[in-house]
């Protein structure tokens, strides 16, 4: 392990010795908020200190067994116990590392996903809507809740923009990889002549938490409009105007909601989106300027950049960022079977946060 990362393991163990003093502490019992905030730091920072509890006693167990190699009776023995303690050490210092990269405040919660049809007409669209299914499957697989907020139906199928948000424990940490352009190739539905044609969407996912960051929306800033809702809700949709848009003048960000039944109830949805949405564009201006360098730009949202390419007639699927990402997988992927994706991307993401770390 480089230097740089042991000395920070060790400042964060000194912080975990130095919390258990605090919470024992009358003076921080009797101030309720301050208790609160030590015991979720130490409740984060409790499984690093367990880790390197055991590392301390795996080096032990290493060195009592190097110690019995000196003995011939014993020698098969010792380099048997070597090689498990040495096994258990790399695994441990896998995990103290993990604990190191640092945590996204946001990723505990749910998020909005906006899927958009790109270059390929109709196809384009049928594609958009092949990737809402992809992700509302792998929601499902996760026991996620996915509600559609606002969509544009494809004239052939698909959307042409699908707006919906996915509520579930952890679902942003799982999907914030996906934001970019993805792409495919295959024979289209509308196809005459079987060929295969290339076609393209854009995704962005968008964390519904806001983290530490507050952006005020001035009343002043908005244009807001309503129209009659088009989705499913019976008669109702057709007789009130009960859908909200909400266009925030200064960036042009414009949301809409039209999933609930009072225009009350829709401003109130729309206008978290917009603050969602905002707090995105300045966590994107703020990581652009600091890891333009980044293999996967988590967070830049770079969704110009052409992230993964679907290859029907080879049943393949190739994820740009990470080399060798390539999975003859497809129709598993399309269903939903997107863990061994997405488990790769954020092992190559808390790699690159580790050599950040090292390096500063």
């Amino acid at each position: 392990m480089h230097p740089t990362l042991r000395h920070k393991l060790e400042a964060l163990a000194e912080r975990h010795d130095e919390l258990t003093h605090l919470l024992a502490d009358a003076g921080v019992i009797a101030d309720g908020e301050r208790f609160r905030a030590l015991s979720r730091e130490f409740s984060r920072l409790e499984p690093l200190a367990a880790a390197l509890t055991a590392e301390r006693q795996a080096r032990a167990d290493l060195a009592s067994a190097e110690a019995m190699r000196e003995d011939p009776e014993l020698s098969v023995l010792a380099a048997e116990e070597i090689e498990v303690a040495q096994a258990r050490l790399s695994a441990l210092e896998a995990e103290l590392m993990g604990h190191l990269v640092p945590r996204d405040a946001r990723d505990d919660g749910g998020l909005y996903l906006e899927v958009r049809a790109g270059a390929g007409g109709d196809e384009a669209a049928i594609f958009a809507g092949d990737l809402l299914r992809m992700y509302s499957r792998y929601a499902e697989r996760q026991g996620w809740k996915v509600e559609v907020e606002s969509a544009n139906p494809g004239e052939h199928g698909g959307f042409r923009e699908v707006i919906a948000r996915i509520d579930g424990d952890g679902a942003y940490s799982r999907l914030k990889f996906e934001s970019g352009t993805h792409r495919v190739q295959r024979v289209p539905e509308t196809e005459s002549q079987g060929r295969i044609h290339t076609s393209a969407a854009t995704v962005a996912i968008i964390a519904e938490q806001t983290g530490d960051i507050d952006i005020a929306i001035n009343p002043a800033d908005l244009k807001v409009d309503t129209f009659r809702s088009s989705g499913a809700g019976g008669q109702h949709v057709n007789k009130t105007e009960s859908a909200i848009r909400i266009t925030h003048l200064p960036s042009g960000v414009v949301v809409e909601s039209q999933t609930e039944r009072s225009q009350h109830a829709n401003r109130d949805k729309a206008m978290k989106r917009l603050q969602a949405t905002l707090v995105e564009a300045e966590i994107e201006r703020r990581d652009a300027a600091q890891a333009a360098d980044r293999k996967l730009q988590v967070g830049s949202g770079d969704r110009s950049q052409r992230i993964r390419t679907y290859n029907y007639p080879q049943g393949r699927i190739t994820d740009h960022r990470v080399d060798g990402l390539t999975l003859y997988d497809l129709p598993n992927v399309m269903e939903g079977g997107l863990d061994a994706l997405i488990e790769r991307l954020q092992s190559e993401h808390q790699a690159d946060e580790l050599a950040r770390l090292a390096g500063t």
